[in-house]
């Protein structure tokens, strides 16, 4: 994919992902506290008129063999969730999109509710498919798009029941 617009001033500063993180650890920390009442909601930029539902994802550190947490937005596909990789249209893939790559079995929390799922990447068709559908719930997706050459990555997480 290529850039077709300069990302905002400022994005490629060095203390955006610091940024991101903290919020993701308040977001966490809330939603947890909450069962997802607090925090389950994106209303930033599109979401701002269109609220988008956010889940907690945990995955299992690929060095560090931890468990670490992130707030995604996400849609469902019959029983599937699905989330992208955009990292606001940083330059670089997230961190627990390649901790799922060395590991895909995940924890998922959706309000109050936790369940074993498996994560695995799509592409072509099916990718398109739920790429539109990701777009449909948050239309800054294809923003971030816009803002970085890679491929924003598209996962689903399957029940392992």
């Amino acid at each position: 994919m290529t850039t077709t617009k300069p990302p905002p001033p400022g994005l490629d500063k060095p203390w955006v992902p610091s940024v991101i993180r903290v919020m993701s650890a308040v977001n966490t920390w809330l939603y947890r506290r909450t069962g997802g009442r607090l925090g389950g909601s994106w209303r930033v930029m599109a979401g701002f008129r269109k609220p988008a539902p956010v889940l907690l994802l945990t995955v299992t550190g690929r060095r560090s063999g931890q468990p670490h947490t992130v707030p995604l937005l996400y849609v469902r596909d019959g029983d599937d969730l699905v989330v992208a990789g955009s990292t606001g249209g940083l330059p670089h893939h997230p961190q627990w999109y390649r901790n799922i790559l060395a590991n895909p079995s995940v924890t998922v929390q959706v309000g109050s509710e936790i369940h074993e799922r498996t994560a695995h990447v799509v592409a072509g068709e099916e990718r398109a498919r739920l790429w539109h559908m990701l777009n449909d719930t948050y239309a800054d997706f294809e923003t971030y798009a816009t803002w970085t050459e890679r491929e924003i990555p598209v996962v689903v997480l399957t029940s392992r029941t």
